[in-house]
């Protein structure tokens, strides 16, 4: 596993943004695990976070793109930190999408985005938090698609949670993929969350020890894409 990901399951963790214990996820399923990316909230979490889905973009899909957008609200500030981080790091100019909720009706920045202005040609890539039913994906995509002929050239999320999507069989990502017609990733998967901190320590204890492997092996075993 590449650094930057064993890094990032720690900086997850540290930053209290992957918990784990029993949750009860939107979807009504029961799940080990939890993962809540509005736990962000400091300039060097951020900054970090930024940097992160820059170097996972950077190493699934190159540079050859224009956009990052960032369905709105959770992935307005991922849009903007990663685009920051792009720039630091690879000497980049991208720039940044958002939609907004309501359009904006007066001003010069009127519409139904925030940022950048999508152009004929641009090279899109989405970003988002976490993909569990690729629900969101519904309503932006039509959305990037009706602004400009754009070509979208994949997600990026933070955590595939690799669980079955609406369709019962297989996860949110491969059913955006096959849906859309665009790649999907994320910077690091459950497995290898698993793979990082069962039975090792991290802020000075064990988080996934033996009982809570069982519980996730559990999950998986009812949820798990096939």
């Amino acid at each position: 596993m590449e650094q930057y990901k064993q890094e990032f399951i720690r900086f997850m963790v540290e930053s209290q943004v992957l918990k784990f214990g029993e949750f009860t996820l939107k979807s009504g399923r029961k799940s080990p695990f939890f993962m809540n990316a509005g736990a962000y909230v400091t300039g060097s979490q951020l900054k970090r976070l930024g940097e992160y889905y820059a170097k996972a973009i950077h190493a699934k899909y190159g540079d050859d793109f224009d956009v990052l957008f960032g369905p709105a609200y959770k992935g307005i500030p991922l849009s903007v930190v990663t685009a920051i981080a792009y720039s630091e790091l690879y000497g980049k100019e991208i720039r940044y999408c958002s939609d907004r909720k309501e359009e904006k009706d007066h001003g010069a920045d009127k519409g139904s985005f925030l940022g950048s202005k999508l152009k004929d040609g641009d090279r899109v890539i989405m970003i988002e938090d976490v993909t569990t039913s690729g629900k969101s994906m519904e309503e932006t995509v039509p959305k990037v698609r009706g602004a400009a002929d754009v070509e979208i050239v994949g997600l990026m999320v933070s955590l595939d949670r690799m669980e079955v999507g609406k369709g019962g069989e297989k996860c949110a990502l491969e059913e955006v993929k096959d849906l859309y017609g665009f790649e999907t990733s994320a910077i690091v998967t459950m497995e290898e969350v698993v793979e990082e901190l069962y039975n090792k320590e991290c802020n000075g204890q064990v988080v996934i020890d033996d009982t809570l492997k069982q519980a996730i092996d559990a999950y998986y075993q009812q949820y798990g894409a096939k």
